[in-house]
C-alpha cells in the first residue's frame, strides 16, 4: 500500500533511457525498493553502451521490470509508447529520469501530495549537484538566480500550485485525453504538455518534500548544446501556443545580440559594452559565490552561466526564426 486507497498496481513507472549504463543499476535498485512492485518500464532509445543488457538482467530477477524499444529515440515518444502499451488500466504515470537521484519514499510521497491537494499532476524541484570542477561550477550556476532567473522548480521553497515544474506524477486518464507528450519536441515537451493539462482543467502541484538531485553536464560543449536545445524547445512551445516569455526567460535573448556586436568593436569600443557588461555581471556573481563557498571551482559558475545564457538565447532565436510549426493547430497525438 502506498497511501490511502492507493496501490502500487495503480502506478506505471516509466524511465526514458539512452546510454545510461553508469546510472541504471543504482536507479533500478532504488525504484525496486521504493515502488512496491509497480510496473517499471525502461523505454530505451537504442542504447549501445550496455544499458539494454542491464535492464534485461534485472528483468530476469524482477518480473515487474520491462524493456521497450523506443524507435523514435526522444523521451517524449518513449513515454507515450510505454503509457499506450502498459498504462491504460492504471491511474498514475510516474516519470523517472535516468540521470537523477531520488529520495526514499518518492512515489508514496507524490501520491500522497496528489490526493491531499487534488492535483492532476505533481511536479518537483531539482537540486543540481556536481562532482568534478566544471560540474560543480554548473551546479552552482543552475542553483542560483543568475542561472535560473528564480524558476520555482529549480529551488526548494514552499509547496504551491504552479504553471510548470519538473515532471514526476500525473493522472494517466488526463494524459491520454490531452494527447500525451508532443513527439515532435525533443526538449521542453514537459512545459508544452503542462499548458494542455491546465487548459483541460488539471491543477499542477509543486511538492518540495520530494526534491530530486540532478547531475549537470561534464563539459562546456555538452552544456552549450544542452541549453541550445532547451532554447529551441521553449521557442517551439511559445509559437505553438502563442504564449509570451516571462522576463527571466526573455533576458538571455539579449546575449546573442551582444556577442554579435563584438566584431564591430574594431570600429568603435562602444559596440563591446553590452557583452562586457553581461560578462562582468556573470563573472562577478560567480566570484562572489566562490568566495562564499571558498571554492575556486564554484567561482567559475559565472562562466557556466554565460554558456547557459548564450546557448539558450541562440537556440531560442534560431527556432523562432524558423517557419511556423506545421503541427501548431493539431493535437499532440491520438492516444485515446
Amino acid at each position: 500500500m502506498t497511501g490511502p486507497g492507493l496501490l502500487a498496481g495503480d502506478v506505471l513507472v516509466v524511465v526514458p533511457c539512452l546510454n545510461e549504463r553508469a546510472n541504471l543499476p543504482r536507479l533500478l535498485d532504488r525504484l525496486i525498493a521504493d515502488t512496491g512492485g509497480a510496473d517499471i518500464v525502461v523505454a530505451d532509445g537504442g542504447s549501445i553502451d550496455g544499458s539494454q543488457e542491464i535492464v534485461a538482467d534485472y528483468r530476469r530477477r524482477f518480473r515487474n521490470i520491462h524493456l521497450l524499444a523506443n524507435l523514435r529515440r526522444v523521451q517524449s515518444a518513449g513515454i507515450n509508447l510505454a503509457v499506450t502499451a502498459m498504462g491504460r488500466d492504471k491511474r498514475w504515470l510516474l516519470r523517472i529520469d535516468a540521470h537523477c537521484d531520488y529520495p526514499p519514499g518518492y512515489m508514496a510521497g507524490l501520491l500522497d501530495s496528489a490526493v491531499r491537494h487534488g492535483a492532476a499532476s505533481v511536479v518537483v524541484p531539482m537540486i543540481t549537484r556536481g562532482h568534478g570542477c566544471f560540474q560543480r561550477a554548473c551546479a552552482e550556476a543552475q542553483n542560483s538566480l543568475i542561472g535560473t532567473g528564480g524558476s520555482p522548480h529549480r529551488h526548494v521553497g514552499a509547496g504551491r500550485y504552479v504553471d510548470h515544474g519538473h515532471h514526476a506524477l500525473m493522472r494517466i486518464d488526463l494524459f491520454l485525453r490531452v494527447g500525451g507528450y508532443r513527439e515532435t519536441q525533443s526538449h521542453n515537451e514537459d512545459a508544452e504538455l503542462d499548458i494542455r493539462l491546465r487548459a483541460a482543467g488539471g491543477r499542477i502541484w509543486l511538492e518540495p518534500r520530494q526534491a530530486i538531485v540532478y547531475h549537470p553536464r561534464k563539459t562546456a560543449g555538452a552544456l552549450l548544446r544542452q541549453y541550445f536545445k532547451y532554447g529551441e524547445g521553449r521557442a517551439r512551445t511559445m509559437r505553438l501556443h502563442g504564449s509570451r516569455l516571462k522576463p527571466r526567460q526573455a533576458a538571455p535573448l539579449l546575449v546573442p545580440f551582444a556577442v554579435a556586436l563584438l566584431p564591430f568593436a574594431l570600429l568603435h569600443p562602444i559596440f563591446a559594452l553590452p557583452a562586457a557588461a553581461w560578462a562582468a555581471i556573470c563573472l562577478l556573481y560567480g566570484l562572489l559565490l566562490g568566495v562564499r563557498a571558498r571554492s575556486a571551482c564554484i567561482a567559475a559558475s559565472g562562466v557556466a552561466a554565460m554558456i547557459m545564457h548564450l546557448g539558450w538565447g541562440s537556440g531560442y532565436l534560431r527556432q523562432f526564426l524558423q517557419p511556423r510549426p506545421r503541427d501548431r493547430y493539431l493535437p499532440a497525438l491520438t492516444l485515446r
